[in-house]
């Protein structure tokens, strides 16, 4: 198996691991254009952007490029992040042609007709529904919101539905032309590719992309961590909480440290979380802890859903577990996390659509690929030391983010929150 990189002429990079045992391939274009590139009246144009590449090009209806993708056998989809947008197929080897002929057709001759959009944004506003209506998604909205308040990072990449009523044709191709550019654009795939064919496939298609360097990865500003609190009383069965810390960037020397606490802490039924509240004192059915990564910040959590009139028993425990990680973290616990991690990544060298996704990522966050190696090296020095010493670093030096959504008669304060922690 080979990774490869090419920089076309127009600046997009495209990058491919062949796997020849494969008979499909995984394909895609990843933009660096989320939600935190938006300005404020420009609230869910990303997402919006992704919904409307599927209804229609200069030369295709919406039905003919659902139709030709899978009249061959192949799935044609689109996923919006805070930091990038993708759009990805999958294919039989014989038709990365039709793949990249299509891909390239929707991002670089979308029609926009104004029916069209009428009618996605009601799709779009029902979306915003659906989550406002589902508390452990609405939770999460709130959780960054919390901490990163009245800025790109903190803002649901759904939007508003005033926001997404505003947006017109115009919008739309002011957006693209914005941020749609060759140095904003990587090119992956993964499977049974040839990189030189990739490669010309990509001249081709994606000819019409201005030339430019790479992106500005922040977008509209740089993160800043503020922390807070987000409740919101709801009449519901459970009580939704999370409880967060400024966390760490990519590139930060402990970030695989942290992603090894987040898997002692709450990274399976072995992990710290599952096994005391859950298993031993039955406090709730859903409880994990997370990390989440961007170029220049982070986010770490943990999040737990329990009965009404359990809330009070469950914060204490949950800060119990967060304060002893800053302290007692064994060799064995590490080594099994390690072992965790090394058999994910194993995982996901069986999947081409997984694996398309990470070096695509990869080149945007670090323009390089990182060996499989190079991460294992990296995970393998950790020990317990570096682990608590993270701990000791998310836990006791930054504001708390605090988002509740349900009964709040049992919520403590951030402040009493940080103090069963630290005081």
């Amino acid at each position: 198996m080979s990774v490869s990189v090419t920089t076309l002429d127009n600046g997009i990079r495209v990058v491919t691991h062949e796997m020849p045992h494969l008979e499909t391939v995984s394909l895609g274009v990843w933009v660096s254009a989320g939600s935190r590139h938006e300005r404020a009246d420009q609230h869910g144009i990303s997402h919006m952007l992704e919904h409307m590449a599927f209804k229609g090009t200069t030369s295709r209806s919406a039905r003919d490029i659902a139709f030709e993708v899978e009249t061959v056998g192949g799935d044609i989809n689109a996923a919006t992040s805070f930091e990038s947008t993708a759009y990805t197929v999958r294919v039989m080897k014989n038709d990365v042609a039709l793949g990249m002929d299509i891909l390239g057709d929707i991002l670089s001759n979308p029609r926009f007709a104004d029916e069209e959009i009428t009618r996605e944004h009601g799709v779009i506003i029902q979306e915003i529904g659906a989550a406002r209506d589902i508390p452990d998604d609405l939770v999460f909205d709130m959780f960054q919101e919390a901490a990163f308040p009245d800025q790109p990072l903190g803002r649901p990449i759904l939007g508003t539905p005033d926001t997404v009523r505003s947006f017109g044709a115009d919008d739309l191709r002011d957006y693209m032309g914005e941020h749609y550019l060759g140095g904003s654009t990587v090119i992956s795939a993964a499977g049974a590719i040839v990189h030189s064919e990739l490669v010309e496939l990509a001249k081709r298609n994606f000819a019409g992309f201005k030339a430019s360097k790479k992106a500005d990865p922040v977008g509209q500003s740089k993160a800043a961590y503020k922390g807070g609190e987000a409740l919101l009383a709801r009449d519901l069965e459970q009580t939704h909480i999370l409880i967060g810390f400024k966390g760490l960037p990519y590139q930060d020397d402990d970030f695989y440290a942290t992603q090894v606490l987040s898997g002692i802490l709450g990274g399976g039924m072995s992990s710290r979380l599952f096994q005391e509240v859950r298993e031993k004192r039955g406090l709730c059915y859903s409880v994990y802890a997370f990390h989440w990564a961007f170029h220049d910040a982070g986010l770490f959590g943990v999040y737990a859903a329990t009965g009404n009139d359990q809330l009070g028993e469950l914060t204490p425990v949950l800060c119990q577990e967060l304060r002893r990680t800053m302290s007692d973290i064994t060799a064995e616990e590490v080594a099994r996390v390690r072992a965790q991690v090394r058999t994910g990544i194993a995982l996901s060298l069986e999947s081409s659509g997984t694996r398309a996704g990470q070096i695509a990522r990869q080149m945007m966050l670090f323009d390089r690929i990182i060996s499989v190696q190079e991460i294992v090296d990296k995970i393998e020095k950790i020990d317990e030391e570096q682990v608590m010493a993270v701990a000791r670093r998310l836990f006791a030096n930054e504001e708390l983010t605090l988002a509740v959504i349900g009964d709040l008669s049992g919520v403590e304060s951030c402040a009493k929150i940080k103090d069963r922690l630290v005081g």
